[in-house]
């Protein structure tokens, strides 16, 4: 049962204020991701749109690896929080140029493309941002709860936001779905702007000012390389996505082999994250109680594999939205512990720059896995490509687990 302790991190004016922008910038880029899917799917030929929608991962993968250090070191080195604002605000700009090539009705793809891969290039500067302010807006005693409502509000973000998306395509078409997401970053400016007394840089990293170099990129990636506890989780994080990244398919699969259009599409994508709030709101007030953390999160990762097997075996739209949604269920679990080793296993000087590496991991995964499943599914068909990916999910985990037993015995501390 929750208790008032389950949402202790709410109490701090700076983090609630961030909280609730993120949730509706959130939900508005869950629209985005799956109208995006759904817009390319619509421009392509049949028998190319397995290989289309995988290539809108590569986009997306491409300058999260050119700017993940890069991203990183400034986020150690500049205010974190007028960093956020110019990349919320570069954002915006990014959905109102995709909402244009809707609206005029361009037939090409390649525009797509072409602003998703800018929107990812924000991205990489703002996710490093955000994941190391958050630690200067609540005590260090309360940053796993924080961790753990900051997950819930991604999750149920992710419920509503392509729920709505499959809604507002199937009324209305994708470009006002883009307007949305455009309108839900002023959310986010707002609360950045009603902040008091946020601190440029962490209290702990005061006179350790980092410059933008060359040095303090090597720096960021010594120190997660020999880190084994970081290192694994973020390799467990990068093979698990990739192989049992579906999501990209999903529009194959609401269209030619469940048949149930537009505002199915939305609930099967909403579904992954239907199972992640439910995991989230009972690891809200659970999560300081975890004693065995490692094991934990590697059976979570297995829950993960199996339940994208069965998701490609199936062919009712009632076993596919439960079996995505215990795929979201399990990465919840396995996110919010991955995310809380990192964090309390960092120093504060350093948290940009382990964001910047993650980044690599945590989107190039999920990313490079949308572009394997689209040209697997291209080959030998969209159910094929799912099942073996979430068989080589349950091999990487098992491998990992074996590499690292630093990993196996983590227990709380």
């Amino acid at each position: 049962m929750l208790s008032r302790e389950s949402f202790v991190a709410l109490r701090h004016r700076n983090y609630r204020l961030l909280w609730i922008g993120l949730f509706v910038s959130f939900t508005g880029s869950m629209m985005q991701n799956a109208a995006l899917l759904w817009h390319v799917s619509l421009l392509v030929a049949p028998d190319r749109k397995g290989l289309a929608l995988g290539m809108v991962g590569a986009t997306r993968f491409v300058p999260v690896v050119f700017f993940s250090l890069l991203s990183g070191v400034v986020a150690d080195a500049w205010d974190r929080r007028k960093l956020m604002f110019a990349t919320q605000v570069a954002a915006t700009l990014v959905a109102m140029g995709l909402a244009a090539l809707a609206f005029l009705g361009s037939t090409h793809v390649w525009p797509i493309y072409a602003l998703s891969a800018v929107g990812a290039a924000v991205g990489a500067f703002d996710l490093p941002a955000r994941q190391s302010l958050m630690p200067t807006l609540v005590p260090r005693e309360h940053l796993p709860n924080a961790i753990s409502l900051q997950t819930i509000m991604f999750q149920t973000a992710s419920v509503l936001g392509p729920s709505l998306g499959g809604v507002c395509i199937a009324i209305g078409g994708v470009g006002w779905v883009y307007v949305l997401n455009a309108i839900s970053f002023s959310f986010v400016i707002v609360a950045l702007l009603m902040m008091r007394g946020v601190p440029a840089r962490p209290p702990s990293a005061a006179g350790a000012k980092d410059d933008v170099s060359l040095h303090a990129a090597l720096e960021g990636l010594r120190f997660v390389f020999r880190s084994p506890l970081i290192r694994s989780t973020m390799l467990l994080d990068f093979f698990a996505t990739f192989f049992s990244s579906a999501t990209a398919l999903l529009p194959i699969f609401a269209q030619d082999i469940l048949h149930v259009g537009a505002q199915g599409y939305g609930w099967l994508f909403a579904a992954p994250a239907a199972g992640a709030m439910l995991a989230g709101s009972a690891m809200v007030g659970f999560t300081e109680r975890i004693e065995r953390r490692g094991r934990t999160l590697l059976w979570a990762v297995c829950g993960y594999g199996v339940a994208t097997v069965l998701f490609g075996i199936s062919q009712s739209f009632w076993l596919t939205f439960l079996c995505l949604a215990i795929t979201g269920a399990t990465d919840t679990v396995s996110t919010i512990i991955r995310n809380v080793i990192r964090q309390l296993e960092t120093p504060d000087r350093l948290r940009g720059r382990m964001t910047g590496v993650n980044m690599v991991f945590f989107l190039g995964g999920p990313q490079l896995g949308e572009l394997e499943a689209g040209a697997v599914a291209n080959w030998l068909g969209a159910p094929f490509s799912v099942i073996s990916g979430g068989i080589g999910c349950l091999f990487a985990t098992g491998v990992v687990a074996l590499w690292t037993p630093m990993l196996r015995r983590y227990r709380k501390t």
